[in-house]
């Protein structure tokens, strides 16, 4: 139980330090962690806007991580076990409800007016084949 404690605690670390840089609005565009849908990866504004409003559960998920961690390291057999299983399902549930609200951020964000007929054809940057005749 202990390699399994183990696991817990670093898992623990990466997504804690995943909340601390969303909560901070440092966590760059990337494509393993936050909040990545279409609508967050559109722009860094609305990928950072989104991953602030997730930020919090984020860290809620980090910390049942570490209680998952202590409790297979305090507990002994089948209570152990029980306690492992239970905080990772919660830190699980609780990191998707944050990113399903944070997607939810990232798809009510307005996007960016590109000008034009809104389109970023080469026909309409370059000729202004948009514009009436």
């Amino acid at each position: 139980m202990i390699v399994v404690s183990i696991l817990m605690f670093v898992l623990a670390l990466v997504v804690g330090v995943v909340a601390a840089l969303s909560l901070v609005g440092r966590l760059p565009r990337n494509r393993w962690a936050g909040v990545r849908t279409a609508d967050s990866m559109r722009d860094d504004a609305t990928f950072v806007t989104a991953n602030k409003v997730a930020g919090p559960t984020t860290a809620a998920a980090a910390v049942l991580l570490l209680v998952g961690g202590a409790a297979g390291v305090a507990l002994t057999g089948a209570a152990a076990v029980v306690a492992v299983i239970a905080s990772a399902i919660a830190a699980l549930v609780t990191a998707g409800a944050g990113g399903s609200i944070g997607a939810r951020v990232a798809a009510a964000t307005p996007a960016e007016d590109v000008g034009g007929c809104g389109h970023s054809c080469i026909s309409c940057s370059l000729k202004d084949a948009c514009q009436p005749s």
